[in-house]
């Protein structure tokens, strides 16, 4: 399930960066700060998904 999730995560970042693009090219600005939000949303799930990884390394190192 981690991969699949890292992978979402990728493409909502690249989705939120055409979306600030398009924005930024249009002059729409709220076009371009939701793209910056949903970028900064991935990013936080990205982390999530590296804490969750980095648990699960420490919990296999104590086995």
């Amino acid at each position: 399930m981690g991969f699949i999730d890292k992978v979402k995560n990728k493409i909502d970042e690249t989705v939120g960066r055409a979306k600030e693009g398009t924005g930024r090219a249009t002059d729409d600005r709220h076009l371009e700060y939701e793209g910056k939000g949903d970028q900064a949303k991935a990013n936080l799930k990205q982390a999530g998904e590296h804490v969750k990884d980095t648990g699960r390394k420490l919990g296999d190192a104590f086995k």
